[in-house]
């Protein structure tokens, strides 16, 4: 893990001459960009608190990291590399992605309303590009719509967008330029904008992530551009479970999640164990009368939800996307359902060319999350992840928020499986079985009042 200082010593000296993207003009008394700081770390990154100016509790992205700043008088500033990168997506798979400082999604930028900041935007892409700051009030000329706000960030060139927090809230950044290519190759990342109050909407711990989907077929590296409904991976932070880290939270902690969509399609986000209220959305805080328990959330495309909870129930709890297809990985759309099949003799016959065969699908998939079968390399299994209970069965976007008691402040560590105190955990049961009803009828029955008579 490496801290802010460390990344800052990891960074890249860059040249003078910015090219200012409201109006091209010449700022000479900018000469030189900060440094930007890179990573190739998977994991995630937690900050620290800082020290200057403002208090906040800085955001925990995870699978991720915040990108570095220097004050420069009273403007806050940071620099973004738009770049080709590889992406370690789980253990045993990269992807060849396109996105900011050495990582696909990018650094989470983080500052306070009411600062001025000041974002420099190299551009190592072999395209021109932009920067859309998604759901922050700023100058038309700063909204970084290339063609539209300003010209676009040829290969080789440095921009700098300039504007005014005018709103603590959850935002994202990615690029408007070729959008269909450079968001589909992985280019995103978090805008977190802090209130000015601390005493304002404050939490203990505050998690971030943002959905993408790809189309990586299995043994290749580099996504299919032009996907547009039946991609194979779906990602929290550019990272399928089983390698996305868990939300480590203390017993008694004030929880928030924040969650963006850079999906092409919507996902509800289901956490077990809790309810909890929406408080946040792109567009700004909820008003507290305005709020509603929840145990899903329906996150649209282009959107950003944020939640919060109290952690005052002990144990390992699953937050994944319900829609099923998206908590499994390298997904194939053209097998056939075998459940019910008699593959008896077929099978037979493929073993006299493939002695190692293993007939599967006709009671169900659930055998292949206990099976390490032999896969194409750079892939993954469509069903993966051991808990201490056996197969998980899940991939894609699923991770489990961990709550324990005595968890220090500044500790994310994964303390590891929850055991469950006895008397809490479901058992075998082998005595006498109560009778049970049941009905093959279509048409709706009506239960007496009292309950069921017998006959």
């Amino acid at each position: 893990m490496m801290n802010r200082r460390q990344l800052l010593g990891a960074g890249l000296t860059a040249g003078a001459g910015a090219v200012l993207a409201n109006a091209g003009s010449a700022q000479t008394r900018f000469r030189d960009l900060p440094e930007a700081a890179f990573t190739d770390s998977p994991y995630t990154q937690v900050p620290p608190r800082p020290t200057d100016r403002f208090d906040y509790n800085p955001v925990v992205t995870i699978n991720g990291w915040s990108l570095p700043y220097r004050m420069n008088g009273d403007v806050k500033e940071f620099h973004l590399v738009a770049e080709p990168v590889e992406r370690i997506m789980a253990d045993g798979m990269i992807a060849r992605l396109w996105g900011y400082n050495g990582q696909s999604t990018g650094p989470t930028i983080e500052a306070v309303e009411g600062e001025r900041v000041r974002i420099y935007v190299t551009n190592r892409l072999p395209e021109h590009t932009s920067v859309h700051w998604h759901g922050l009030i700023l100058p038309s000329g700063m909204d970084g719509v290339g063609g539209l706000s300003h010209p676009g960030i040829p290969p080789g060139k440095t921009f700098v967008y300039e504007f005014d927090l005018v709103k603590s809230g959850t935002f994202m950044y990615h690029p408007h330029a070729d959008e269909m290519v450079q968001m589909a190759m992985g280019m995103m990342g978090l805008f977190i904008v802090h209130p000015r109050d601390p005493a304002f909407m404050p939490v203990d711990r505050d998690f971030a992530f943002l959905l993408a989907a790809y189309d990586i077929d299995p043994g290749t590296y580099i996504p299919r551009i032009m996907e547009m409904t039946d991609f194979n991976l779906w990602t929290w932070n550019s990272r399928i479970f089983p390698d996305i880290d868990p939300l480590v939270v203390n017993k008694g902690d004030r929880v928030r999640v924040r969650c963006g969509n850079l999906t092409m399609t919507n996902h509800p986000i289901h956490m077990h164990g809790y309810d909890f209220h929406v408080t946040c959305t792109d567009g700004g805080w909820v008003p507290e009368s305005a709020r509603w328990p929840e145990v899903s959330i329906d996150i649209p495309v282009g959107a950003m939800r944020a939640y919060e909870f109290d952690a005052i129930y002990e144990g390992d709890w699953a937050i994944h996307c319900h829609k099923s297809h998206h908590t499994m990985n390298a997904m194939g759309h053209d097998i056939p359902t075998f459940i019910g099949a008699n593959k008896r003799v077929v099978t037979e016959k493929i073993r006299r060319q493939q002695p190692g065969y293993m007939p599967m699908g006709t009671a169900g998939m659930a055998d292949m999350g206990e099976m390490s079968m032999e896969i194409p390399g750079n892939t993954v299994p469509m069903m993966a992840g051991w808990g201490p209970h056996g197969p998980l069965e899940m991939g894609g976007m699923f991770s489990v928020v961990k709550v324990r008691d005595g968890i220090a402040p500044d500790d994310y560590s994964d303390p590891g499986w929850y055991q469950n105190p006895p008397g809490t955990q479901a058992y075998e049961w082998t005595g006498e079985l109560p009778e049970h009803a049941s009905n093959t009828s279509p048409n709706t029955i009506l239960t007496p009042r009292g309950g069921v008579r017998k006959g």
